[in-house]
């Protein structure tokens, strides 16, 4: 006969998890009989073997696989532009390069003698030319002897970087569709192997990518010097793998500059790197304890505060007083966002008291005698970081939420599940070069290919690298 073991209910199965099991909650489980345990170990470690529900706000989705994280919510509105806004086509070509005639021999349908009409309708296709094939220039470089310096002297090659076989143009391209756009390294050597027809391999390439991040260094000094001068600052990380060790991607950015650093460190030694002097501006992040040495004045993001209360809310341990908790932490954060709207029409004195009326309700929060274990942590956390949770309703400019990072941080996590990150240390350090000098040229409105050939065109004929150009100087 099969002994029956008592059915694992969530709440054991998440004791045992986390440690928190209690002599009590063993004794009412464990059957009295060998067979039974047995049994019931069987049924635990079948349990326990099953994959892990999500995570939590702070988890990395990264590290949640893909069929354990919930379900999409329906879109909310109907795909495409709303009803009568005008529709958007593509522009004409100011230009035809080539004619083709075409005329039916015979009628398709009953194979009769056709009588022409002199009727014609003409229609335009833009394709990509099928000889495409690379252009091989040879430089003959001239040297000349110089009577005053009393040695021989040549001019430089404007088209390509030192020691490249490569053009500037073939190099920045395949930079901006790897660093830029997340195309990996393989698939970029098949397109320019197979349609471009020009043979390169992806050790190669890399060199060549190594060197062009190299001449940009300056403009990646200056986008760490522009972040750290702006008086918002957002900042966020995920992981990085550098030679199968997790390493962590640092985004810090502003409103017109990205600026990515890969360090082995998610605390203050990464940190220290890129904030080298005080910072005295707004930093808006998420919870993590390693921002709490940077700077004076911090915002932290509410968003990631209101998904925790969602996620108790739906569990089974929003009982007790968490649901008083909860209302009224969501009642300040809606209240601040009200008072926040009406900054310019309240009275700046009237503004002040509804401020200092938030701030003790946060207080208020923080000390409260609460009963349930999740309230009382996130009262912790109000007591901790409450200061900083109203930053947004004090500074005009600064928003309530860290989701200008956690976009700019997007493009490294698509690029991370293709390419599986970086193969050596020297290779992390080119991708935080390339990707913050292609970032910020695309949120300045900026061609970061032809913006990027224009200065290396400089940077050949001059051997010192322009400025990095700002949306007022290029007109972008």
């Amino acid at each position: 006969m099969t002994p029956v073991a008592p059915s694992l209910d969530d709440t054991f199965v998440t004791a045992f998890r986390t440690g928190t099991l209690t002599p009590d909650q063993a004794d009412a489980v464990l059957p009295r009989d060998r067979a039974g345990v047995i049994f019931f170990l069987l049924q635990l470690s079948t349990t326990l073997g099953s994959p892990a529900p999500a995570g939590g706000a702070h988890t990395p989705s990264g590290t949640v696989p893909p069929y354990a994280k919930p379900s999409a919510s329906p879109r909310r509105k109907k795909r495409g532009a709303v009803a009568g806004h005008p529709g958007a086509t593509r522009p004409r070509p100011e230009q035809v390069d080539r004619h083709e005639s075409h005329h039916l021999p015979a009628c398709p349908d009953c194979g009769g003698t056709l009588t022409r009409t002199g009727r014609t309708r003409t229609r335009l296709v833009e394709d990509i030319p099928d000889d495409l094939r690379p252009e091989v220039t040879e430089h003959t470089i001239h040297r000349d002897w110089c009577p005053c310096c009393r040695k021989q002297v040549e001019p430089q090659v404007p088209d390509a970087l030192p020691n490249c076989t490569l053009g500037n143009r073939t190099v920045v391209l395949s930079a901006w569709l790897h660093y830029g756009l997340g195309v990996t390294t393989r698939q970029i050597v098949d397109v320019f192997n197979g349609h471009l027809r020009l043979p390169i391999t992806d050790g190669g390439l890399t060199r060549m990518w190594h060197r062009l991040a190299r001449v940009l260094g300056p403009w990646y000094e200056q986008i760490h010097r522009h972040c750290l001068d702006a008086g918002v600052l957002h900042a966020d990380e995920t992981g990085w793998r550098v030679e199968g060790r997790t390493w962590w991607l640092w985004c810090f950015t502003c409103a017109d500059a990205t600026c990515d650093l890969i360090d082995e460190s998610r605390g203050h030694p990464a940190l220290d790197r890129f904030f080298v002097e005080e910072f005295r501006g707004v930093l808006v992040t998420d919870f993590w304890a390693a921002y709490d040495a940077v700077g004076r004045t911090k915002q932290k993001c509410w968003p990631h505060l209101l998904r925790e209360l969602t996620e108790v809310d739906a569990g089974s341990d929003a009982g007790g007083d968490w649901p008083a908790f909860a209302k009224r932490l969501r009642r300040v954060f809606g209240d601040a966002v009200r008072l926040e709207l009406a900054r310019g029409v309240t009275p700046a004195e009237e503004y002040d008291r509804k401020l200092a009326r938030l701030h003790g309700r946060v207080v208020d929060l923080s000390v409260g005698d609460w009963s349930n274990a999740h309230a009382a942590r996130l009262a912790k956390r109000l007591h901790r970081y409450g200061a900083e949770l109203l930053t947004f309703v004090e500074f005009e400019g600064v928003p309530s939420s860290n989701n200008h990072a956690e976009r700019e941080v997007r493009p490294a996590v698509l690029m991370r599940k293709a390419s599986y990150g970086s193969q050596s240390e020297r290779g992390a350090a080119t991708r935080g070069v390339l990707m913050s000098v292609c970032r910020t040229l695309k949120n300045r409105g900026l061609d970061p290919l032809q913006t990027i050939l224009d200065a290396l065109r400089t940077y050949a004929t001059t051997g010192t690298l322009p400025p990095l150009p700002d949306k007022t100087s290029s007109g972008g």
